[in-house]
């Protein structure tokens, strides 16, 4: 008798220790549940909405303000530091495109109305004005010939990094409207021309666009001084 009540005693004993391990590994478990949910609910998000208002974002140590909309991949979408940027804006209204917006199908080919901006910090890389003064004219065509609405353009030789590229310029204002263009290409393929700027020494910003509009470039140069002064708050 005696041996069955200790082998009872010691079989409720093994319960309770069970129970309680397994009440303990189960508020152990809703602890650890319960911080994750903590820290998931106050980590930044890795993207805003596109409608959402413009966002601060630091390249180069430079604040910008960008709104969601205009940038072109969703992990830029975040506030805070950053090493690129990668934004496009419509033209000539210079505001994002409408992300729910669907192309209208047709047989034409569609009209280019678009800048394409990177801001990207600093690297090892020679500044715009730099290799404009010491690196395009090694490959330079001779001759400077006059190109749309008072620009002169020189061309940069075949056989060279830069071939099938043409360099276009202000001579009232060379150091303001400098553009490196690709010439056209077979059927509808546009010439692109690149706009270099570099900001307080700290990142360099690239614009992209169609070579044709530089029939009126006075008021692309005039949009993009614009566009960059609107993404840089006064206070930077």
């Amino acid at each position: 008798m005696s041996v069955r009540l200790r082998s009872g005693s010691h079989r409720m004993s093994r319960r309770g220790g069970h129970g309680v391990i397994l009440a303990f590994a189960m508020g152990a478990g809703a602890a650890v549940l319960a911080i994750m949910l903590a820290l998931v609910l106050r980590w930044p998000a890795a993207s805003s909405a596109t409608d959402a208002p413009s966002v601060p974002i630091s390249v180069g140590g430079l604040v910008f303000n960008v709104p969601p909309a205009a940038i072109r991949f969703a992990l830029q979408r975040r506030a805070g530091e950053q090493s690129r940027l990668d934004l496009v804006f419509l033209w000539p209204a210079l505001v994002p495109p409408d992300p729910a917006a669907k192309p209208v199908a047709s047989e034409d080919p569609p009209a280019f109305d678009r800048l394409f901006v990177t801001i990207a910090a600093l690297d090892d890389a020679l500044g715009p004005a730099e290799r404009i003064r010491t690196i395009y004219p090694r490959y330079f065509d001779f001759g400077r010939f006059a190109g749309p609405d008072g620009l002169l353009v020189i061309r940069f030789r075949d056989g060279t990094p830069y071939q099938a590229e043409d360099l276009f310029y202000d001579p009232a204002a060379p150091d303001r409207f400098v553009v490196r263009c690709s010439r056209p290409g077979a059927g509808p393929t546009p010439g692109i021309c690149l706009f270099e700027r570099r900001l307080a020494d700290a990142a360099d910003v690239t614009v992209r666009f169609p070579r044709e509009w530089l029939s009126d470039w006075r008021q692309v140069s005039a949009g993009i001084e614009r566009l960059i002064a609107s993404l840089r708050p006064s206070s930077s």
